[in-house]
């Protein structure tokens, strides 16, 4: 079963304290002049806090294989996972689509899972690099196969919505291992039915 691990400096967000976030949220609006006492934003710092704690609260979930009976040997990509996460730095949100595929070993996954992976890692504070990684290593590890690409295409409101304003940027990361890293025509297949 994959359950909340906690990236370093993170704690388990099930474990927390909405009546402190709500005062902490009140006490941030406060300082930067937003008035919360107005009709429109009393309840804003609470909103805030429920918001925050549901984007940062992954579902846990089984992680179901199966048997690769027929010793299929090509590759299984999901395409277009929605992707939706908060930058760390800003604690702003981007999201964009992944792309993760992998050639079996002798254990197939179940479909559905390669989006809950996605999602799992995805609800935390983030940087797009990390993600990657985390879903591309959680496949090596629990599934054994021989080999795992991962792509992540993101638009960034930190860096649309702030700085440079670079509206419809987007951020392309790659993780891949196994005969995906190593086999060039592998590597080559995987990105073509990607469209990356």
């Amino acid at each position: 079963m994959l359950v909340y691990g906690g990236a370093a400096g993170t704690r388990d967000p099930r474990n927390a304290d909405l009546a402190a976030a709500e005062s902490a949220a009140r006490a941030f609006l406060d300082a930067l002049g937003i008035d919360t006492d107005t009709s429109g934003v009393r309840n804003t710092p609470g909103r805030m806090a429920r918001a925050y704690l549901d984007l940062f609260t992954p579902n846990s979930f089984e992680l179901t294989t199966f048997p690769n009976d027929e010793g299929y040997d090509e590759l299984v990509v999901a395409k277009s996972i929605p992707v939706r996460s908060v930058c760390e730095h800003h604690l702003l949100p981007f999201s964009g689509v992944a792309h993760v595929g992998y050639l079996p070993g002798e254990r197939v996954l179940g479909l559905s899972k390669l989006a809950r992976i996605v999602d799992f890692f995805a609800r935390r504070p983030q940087v797009q690099e990390r993600l990657t990684k985390q879903v591309a290593d959680c496949l090596t590890t629990r599934l054994g196969p021989k080999g795992v690409g991962v792509v992540i295409e993101a638009e960034h409101s930190c860096m649309s919505m702030r700085g440079i304003r670079a509206i419809g940027s987007t951020t392309v990361t790659s993780a891949l291992s196994g005969s995906l890293r190593d086999d060039p025509r592998s590597r080559q297949v995987f990105f073509a039915l990607t469209g990356v």
